[in-house]
């Protein structure tokens, strides 16, 4: 049984890939344990065939290989139980904001089926761990847990470091005062994953990051020579910067997103 205050089920979980690349990479294993409202915990781990061929310095990492995965099926012929396993779950994970999110939404995308992130929390164990004690994953489970993560980087161990590590800091840190920039107290960490999702997840616009919401809740761009400016002013003054992106070696998820902007944007003109 596990400690974690739930009204929905939150799904922890972790990717291997060919590398980092959002775009041009794959998944080779994915493990999903899904923290249950009743306290239970179910999880499921599966072997893909990414279709290309994984680097060796990438398999030297996580420990699989071309040959492990030659017989194992396609995102494509996996996708609808992963998908079903994740229905009607928030997400949580280790920098999954960043990469795992962005790279699952990617593969769904790839065998068009809609993963819909509008409706889901996330909770980001790494931005909680980087903001009371910055260190690796391999130190969380060691200052946390007091155990050795032994098998880091297999899919498994990571998952259920992650949630092990995420439940240690909800019993450390619940009720622990900070203060903001302005000087003011608040408590980050709570026992609701509402509140670690405001913590962890509410800036970005599209899931790489590329956009994101200032203080005032408006989408601005940030990367490039357009960093912190308006979305929307960016598309009205330099519309080819659109079409830029649109060509350009960007995420579906942020095509998609900035397609929506500039969809809106017209509609409230007319």
């Amino acid at each position: 049984m596990h400690p974690l205050k739930l009204k929905k089920p939150l799904a922890f979980f972790d990717l291997e890939t060919t590398g980092t690349n959002v775009v041009t990479d794959r998944i080779v294993e994915i493990c999903i344990a899904k923290a249950m409202p009743n306290g239970q915990l179910n999880t499921k781990t599966w072997r893909i065939n990414p279709t290309v061929p994984i680097p060796l310095e990438t398999s030297l990492i996580h420990g699989i290989y071309d040959d492990d995965i030659k017989d194992a099926p396609t995102f494509k012929e996996v996708a609808r139980p992963i998908h079903q396993f994740l229905e009607g779950a928030d997400l949580a994970g280790f920098n999954i904001i960043r990469f795992d999110v962005p790279m699952i939404v990617e593969e769904f995308l790839r065998v068009n089926m809609e993963f819909n992130m509008q409706n889901r929390k996330m909770v980001d164990a790494q931005k909680i761990f980087h903001l009371m004690e910055p260190r690796t994953l391999s130190a969380a489970y060691r200052f946390y847990c007091g155990k050795e993560l032994i098998g880091a980087h297999s899919a498994e161990v990571d998952t259920l470091a992650t949630f092990e590590v995420l439940c240690a800091q909800i019993a450390r840190y619940e009720g622990v005062l900070l203060n903001d920039d302005k000087g003011k107290e608040f408590q980050p960490v709570k026992n609701d994953v509402q509140a670690l999702h405001d913590l962890t997840a509410t800036k970005m616009v599209d899931l790489a990051g590329r956009m994101i919401f200032n203080e005032k809740g408006e989408e601005i761009f940030n990367f490039g020579k357009h960093k912190d400016r308006l979305v929307t002013e960016v598309l009205e003054k330099e519309p080819a910067f659109y079409d830029w992106m649109m060509k350009g070696d960007f995420p579906l998820d942020t095509k998609r997103k900035l397609t929506e902007i500039k969809l809106r944007s017209f509609n409230l003109k007319r």
